[in-house]
């Protein structure tokens, strides 16, 4: 189930022009997915976690020396979140 989720999670990342993954495609983590938004709108991470939150999307700001974002995909978490996540991602792609 958690190859499932992070996969779901990692091939948004991966398509989406606005983000990207901050760790080689081989050491990526399926317990924490961590990512970016892309240099050019780099000015939108603010933007992107209240439009995120505003949607019921919490607890996903990265560290506080790196920035971005890292989704914890633990074994509680039901798929359905991550698919929320992903859909807030592609909402907020079309806004932009």
């Amino acid at each position: 189930m958690n190859l499932e989720k992070s996969a779901i999670l990692y091939d948004e990342i991966d398509r989406n022009r606005l983000f990207r993954g901050t760790v080689n495609t081989e050491d990526r983590s399926i317990m924490n997915v961590c990512f970016v938004l892309n240099d050019e709108y780099k000015e939108l991470e603010q933007e992107f976690h209240d439009f995120a939150v505003s949607r019921g999307v919490y607890s996903f700001k990265g560290h506080r020396s790196v920035g971005g974002f890292r989704a914890s995909l633990y074994n509680a978490m039901p798929i359905e979140s991550v698919k929320a996540l992903v859909q807030t991602m592609q909402e907020f792609e079309k806004a932009h």
